[in-house]
């Protein structure tokens, strides 16, 4: 086990990582500003950023209902490039692109090569459900660009004797996810779990009969990790990186604080009476049952366009055998790779099914699709595969992001007829 990468291999890693940051951010600027209008629920949070910039923010406060830091991110980008859709959207592009970043750290991580950590991001990227959800000006984008920083560097720490620097940064930046949108919490509350369950039991001196380097428990995994240790990392750090985020809106005031939390909770939990058009359940997320139709406009006799919340199905649909070998491999072979990818797939979707409301939609599955890719590099370099099958696989998926992308982005627009030649399902429509 090591502690400290050679500095070499980190500066490599580090001039890939901002090489894939630039080239995604280009890529996702590229037509962003189409249409120049609201799209779907840019219509609640652009108002509340606009909301922020004024001298003295007026009454009643525009979506209460969730934490302000993507919002203030959002005001921001207003302040310096105007009130308008690349005002709106910018920020959401640079984290997209730090998210895909961040699966190529997760991916150096789990694999510890840099070929399948490129491919893992280039897999990500080449599922829609990024690619649209980053060039909008809605929440979930920073909450999932925070979030997947921090399960990089929580994956980073796992491995090593003294994790605490990592997890310390990993709790922050869950903290951060958490102040874009409560669903930021579900990825911190696997790493506590996680944590838990293993210092659970190390506290019952649990032994493997048949233990090999490779398992997801060892008795002697973090030796200097104290409890102390752990609340830091994974409650007052993130504690404090949230609250930090309504300081521009309450100042430092205490009941005003807690009032905020009331609010959000309430909104949050409460049971929705009245359904929605693209509603969906959490079981049919994976199987990409119901899109969300974010845009649909006809600007010509036969031309429209649209933005479809859907995902690639030549990227979402495999990776569902893929996660059963990684569960497999988890529970039969205990792998500490598969337990991660497990744990941060099924972490973050099967959280939806806790919660009382019935109002869901297909978008709050991004976190565990985005790391489905993961589970599919996982899967096709296990040994006894040709090493160019992933790269073929990596094609594949870059074909059906190119088939999709006249329903994922307006700018490029299409057919009536080809848009029903995609939309194969009559649940889609």
């Amino acid at each position: 086990m090591r502690d400290l990468p050679a500095v070499p291999a980190v500066s490599r890693s580090a001039l890939i990582a901002v090489a894939i940051f630039l080239i995604a951010h280009l890529v996702l600027l590229i037509g962003v500003t189409t249409p120049e209008k609201f799209v779907f629920d840019e219509v609640h949070y652009v108002p509340a950023a606009r909301q922020m910039l004024t001298p003295a923010m007026s009454e009643p406060m525009l979506n209460p209902m969730h934490p302000p830091l993507a919002k203030e991110l959002i005001a921001a980008s207003i302040a310096m490039f105007g009130d308008n859709a690349l005002g709106w959207r910018y920020p959401a592009t640079l984290f997209g692109a730090l998210a895909i970043v961040a699966i190529y750290l997760c991916g150096l991580a789990l694999f510890g090569a840099q070929s399948p950590a490129i491919a893992a991001a280039l897999i990500a990227a080449f599922n829609q459900m990024l690619y649209v959800q980053a060039r909008i000006a809605m929440l979930d984008i920073f909450a999932l660009g925070f979030g997947l920083l921090a399960t990089a560097a929580f994956m980073h720490g796992f491995q090593r004797e003294r994790p605490q620097a990592l997890f310390a940064v990993a709790g922050s930046l869950f903290g951060l996810a958490a102040a874009c949108k409560w669903s930021g919490l579900f990825p911190l509350g696997v790493c506590i779990v996680i944590v838990a369950v293993i210092r659970l039991m190390q506290g019952w001196h649990t032994l493997f009969a048949d233990a090999k380097p490779d398992d997801w428990y060892r008795p002697e995994l973090w030796p200097g990790l104290k409890l102390h240790h752990v609340a830091l990392c994974f409650a007052v750090l993130p504690a404090l990186a949230y609250l930090a985020a309504f300081v521009p809106l309450y100042g430092l005031s205490p009941p005003d604080m807690i009032e905020a939390q009331r609010r959000i909770f309430a909104d949050n939990t409460t049971t929705a009476i009245a359904g929605h058009t693209y509603m969906s359940a959490w079981p049919s997320w994976p199987l990409l049952a119901r899109p969300v139709w974010f845009l649909f406009d006809k600007t010509a006799e036969d031309h429209i366009a649209a933005i479809v919340f859907l995902g690639n199905p030549l990227v979402l649909w495999p990776a569902l055998p893929a996660l059963a070998i990684v569960l497999r491999d988890f529970i039969v072979a205990r792998r500490w790779d598969a337990f991660l990818i497990a744990a941060f797939y099924f972490g973050p979707w099967l959280a939806w099914a806790l919660l009382p409301r019935t109002l869901g939609f297909i978008y709050y599955y991004l976190p565990a699709a985005t790391a489905a890719s993961l589970a599919l590099v996982y899967v096709l370099r296990r040994e006894g595969l040709p090493r160019w099958l992933l790269w073929a696989y990596v094609g594949v998926a870059a074909a059906g992001f190119a088939v999709m992308l006249p329903i994922s982005a307006a700018f490029v627009g299409t057919s009536m007829g080809n848009f029903n030649r995609l939309m194969l399902f009559q649940s889609w429509i």
